[in-house]
């Protein structure tokens, strides 16, 4: 399962959303793809018995535009907590505990924006990170369904 977070209207904030939309067509059959403004019970009823959840999202940390942020879960970090939709996935994630419908696995990649403007395009650093995590990610959905 890939689920893309952002909005499409706020520059980078669309580029979890345009991973998956790019995703689309390229993965196995058995790879599920969703879209989200953020929503906890969305999320959760998206990754609910997933082997491998992958939530991508952009993130505000300070790092440069388009440097691409890794983590497993969603505890810690500062990179989440500059998430426009953190407290989304994190409240999904206490959620999907509480509930017991959590992925086996949920890996976390944030997207670093550079510019959150309404009516913004997507940068050209982060349309190249979208470019290469979407080459990454079809390599490695490819390689686990294997």
């Amino acid at each position: 399962m890939v689920i893309g977070l952002g909005g499409d209207s706020r520059g980078d904030d669309a580029a979890g959303l345009e991973v998956v939309r790019r995703l689309r067509g390229s993965l196995p059959p058995s790879v599920a793809i969703a879209e989200s403004a953020g929503d906890p019970a969305q999320l959760v009823e998206a990754w609910t018995g997933a082997r491998l959840a992958v939530v991508i999202d952009a993130v505000s940390s300070g790092a440069a535009p388009g440097t691409v942020h890794r983590r497993t879960g969603v505890e810690g970090g500062p990179c989440w907590h500059g998430s426009s939709h953190s407290f989304g996935l994190a409240d999904a994630a206490d959620l999907g505990r509480a509930l017991g419908r959590m992925p086996a696995k949920l890996v976390v990649i944030g997207i670093e924006g550079g510019d959150f403007t309404i009516g913004a395009p997507i940068t050209p650093p982060v349309l190249a990170a979208i470019d290469a995590l979407v080459r990454e990610l079809e390599e490695r959905f490819r390689q686990e369904l294997r």
